[in-house]
């Protein structure tokens, strides 16, 4: 049968701050930047999910949207939008968020819980210019 993939997009709003505690804070300013503001930054974020696998012969669907959906939000976004990232969010406890480790994050608070298919991969944009994708590997 073939195989499909369905993707999903969803935005949230959510402030970091880039800090190396292990590090001098001449090197995290030097290495950060504008990102390592003690007053923290926020962006605009989009967040796209896709499912793979065969659409089923009762549905023609991989999985159902709205599924994806309530999945998305009951496992990243309710908790991730309009919060810091360094302080507020249990999955990224002790992590750096940064774009590339808070995709790999998303990814761990999604794999096992989606039906229907299989996580394929999470595309996490931080800004126009910027996105990082991480597919389980």
């Amino acid at each position: 049968m073939a195989q499909v993939r369905v993707t999903r997009k969803e935005r949230f709003n959510a402030a970091h701050r880039l800090h190396n505690p292990d590090k001098s804070d001449a090197w995290n300013r030097e290495t950060f930047g504008k990102c390592n503001s003690a007053n923290f930054h926020g962006h605009n974020y989009t967040l796209e999910v896709t499912v793979v696998g065969e659409p089923s012969p009762d549905t023609g669907y991989v999985i159902d949207l709205a599924e994806l959906k309530s999945i998305m939000h009951e496992r990243v976004i309710d908790i991730v939008d309009h919060s810091n990232l360094n302080l507020d969010v249990p999955f990224l406890d002790g992590v750096m968020p940064s774009t590339e480790n808070f995709a790999v994050a998303i990814w761990q608070q999604l794999e096992g819980h989606i039906t229907g298919g299989r996580l394929a991969s999470v595309r996490l944009i931080e800004t126009d210019k910027n996105s990082v994708e991480y597919c389980g590997e």
